[in-house]
């Protein structure tokens, strides 16, 4: 049976007609000649089937979920009815008088941004964390193009975020790692050793993926400037110091914030998210194409940037992820301290309580998450990190960021965020003393876990190198 659509000629709608003659536009080989046989399904047992695969996954809803560097705290409900209002759903090919309204908020959201990050300039464009470090290296790399310098190199500490290097990479430039000192921060005679007149950029992320913040960094700052190369601000930890520094006080040029960490909006497979760059004034010529702009009268897209990288992004960024944003910040106000106060006080909180039961690399006061490691249980029984996140998976605890950054050995980051009070944290201490008791008394029990999950323990090196990607229903 073949559904056409066909033209009614009493309306200017359009009837759903169905047909049974041959469908003649299809080889007779692939035309079914049997039944479909599908199921016959009431609505509630549809409705149970997918109630009961939802309540397999673990989300913020259901528990703790301290998953260092990626920030998966609480995104308020309220965003989701505002970004869902039906003034906000038009089309983004519509003409900018029609559009005021959205203009408007994408205006006020690039000025709350600038203000909170003390730049000069910004796009709202970048759709991910990543896109928005890449948008940033080819604005960099624009602006010594236009000004005759061929730099082709990029400095990244090894304490940086783990995105840097690919980012820098798929801009065109090559990568010069440089290590950490023994307090986890950036060891300015090593940056020295590598800075010459190749150098185009530093990408730093401050605080950094140990969770501690560079102390050095206007010192790093003078440095680069004064070899003429330029400071990238990874904002992916931008939540532990908003509203008490900035990166324009630090001396960076340009900045990414990922909106779906520390504005709260939803994450998502490299999307719905929101990598918005600002940049200092001698880099917003060069910034990705429209930019939303107010004449006094009207907003409108500002197609007008001299040296602009081109557009990033189909229209103006993901538009409902940048309402959620914006409503965020007008609901915290100057409460976006409090964020930050929180979300540090948290994180250290956990890191003197559990220290003593597992190794902390660089004792150093954290800011918004720490690194402990497993390497201890490691050595005595056996147990690696991968075992003590497994046996997280039964306690209703979503387990951290493991074996990350890769410069700490069994690597557990944990970021407690803002939104969690004081009674999850204690359970979430206890449980992680708990198996750390475990790992000395009965390591079998952690060796095979989880033992309460809807999958058990798997062959991760087999499933990695025979992956089966057939489904079977």
């Amino acid at each position: 049976m073949k559904v056409i659509f066909e033209k009614n000629n009493n309306s200017d709608g359009i009837n759903l007609t169905n047909e049974t003659k041959k469908i003649d536009f299809l080889p007779e080989k692939f035309l079914r000649t049997n039944n479909v046989g599908l199921p016959q399904l009431s609505e509630l047992d549809v409705m149970r089937h997918y109630k009961e695969l939802s309540d397999m996954n673990f989300c913020i809803e259901k528990g703790f979920y301290p998953l260092g560097s990626c920030t998966m705290k609480y995104n308020p409900k309220v965003n989701e009815f505002l970004a869902s209002l039906d003034e906000f759903d038009i089309h983004p090919n519509i003409k900018d008088e029609n559009a005021q309204g959205a203009l408007k908020l994408m205006f006020n959201l690039q000025n709350a941004l600038l203000e909170v990050t003390g730049m000069d300039a910004i796009t709202l464009q970048p759709s991910a964390g990543a896109h928005g470090e890449l948008t940033g290296m080819m604005i960099i790399k624009k602006y010594f193009d236009t000004i005759g310098q061929s730099r082709t190199k990029v400095i990244i500490p090894d304490s940086a975020h783990g995105t840097n290097p690919a980012s820098a990479k798929m801009a065109g430039f090559d990568i010069v790692e440089i290590k950490s000192n023994n307090k986890g921060q950036v060891d300015i005679e090593a940056l020295k050793s590598v800075l010459n007149s190749d150098v185009a950029a530093i990408m730093m992320t401050n605080p950094n993926t140990l969770g501690i913040f560079e102390e050095n960094v206007k010192e790093i700052s003078d440095l680069m400037h004064k070899n003429g190369s330029l400071l990238y601000y990874d904002g992916a930890n931008f939540n532990a110091i908003m509203g008490y520094t900035n990166p324009k006080l630090m001396g960076f040029d340009v900045v990414h914030l990922n909106l779906h960490k520390t504005f709260s909006t939803p994450h998502g497979g490299g999307g719905p998210g929101a990598g918005v760059v600002a940049v200092v004034d001698k880099l917003k010529e060069y910034l990705p194409k429209p930019v939303i702009a107010f004449d006094g009268n009207k907003y409108y897209r500002n197609y007008d940037i001299k040296n602009s990288i081109g557009s990033v992004k189909d229209f103006c960024g993901n538009f409902s992820v940048l309402v959620r944003a914006y409503a965020y910040i007008l609901m915290m106000g100057k409460n976006l301290k409090l964020a930050t106060e929180n979300a540090v006080l948290n994180a250290n909180y956990l890191k003197e309580k559990l220290k003593k039961y597992y190794e902390l690399p660089y004792n150093e006061p954290c800011m918004h998450e720490f690194v402990i490691t497993g390497e201890k249980q490691k050595a005595q029984n056996g147990v690696s990190t991968l075992n003590i996140a497994k046996a997280l998976m039964d306690k209703n605890t979503h387990p951290p960021t493991v074996y990350f950054p890769l410069i700490v050995h069994e690597a557990i980051m944990i970021e407690p965020t803002e939104s969690e009070n004081k009674q999850v944290l204690d359970e979430f201490i206890n449980t992680m003393i708990q198996i750390a008791k475990e790992c000395e008394l009965n390591p079998q029990y952690v060796l095979d876990a989880p033992h309460n999950t809807p999958v058990k323990k798997i062959d991760e090196v087999t499933a990695a190198r025979h992956p089966d990607l057939n489904f079977k229903g």
